[in-house]
């Protein structure tokens, strides 16, 4: 094996490796982008306002809470089974 085409293989790879990091450093000068469509924008508008909406509807709830803490508030056996088989019956199908 000769010395000299061992040295010409190297100074050729030497090359490459410079031309390569030349190459890498206009690519990462470029800066990147985010655009953001109208519907990703209005889907983060429905999160914000769902976020911000409170678990329980207090004006909803106060007075049914108001009455089991007296201890009136009564449940209609009759009514509650028949709402209990319709959504059972709304599951079975």
């Amino acid at each position: 094996m000769r010395i000299e085409a061992y040295t010409q293989i190297q100074q050729l790879y030497k090359t490459q490796k410079t031309t390569r990091s030349t190459a890498t450093g206009a690519v990462s000068a470029a800066k990147d982008q985010v655009q953001i469509s109208n519907t990703g924008k209005d889907f983060q508008t429905i999160k914000n306002a769902l976020a911000a909406t409170p678990d329980i509807r207090e004006d909803l709830t106060a007075a049914v809470k108001t009455s089991v803490q007296n201890g009136t508030y009564n449940v209609d056996n009759g009514t509650f089974a028949a709402k209990l088989l319709e959504k059972y019956n709304a599951f079975a199908v």
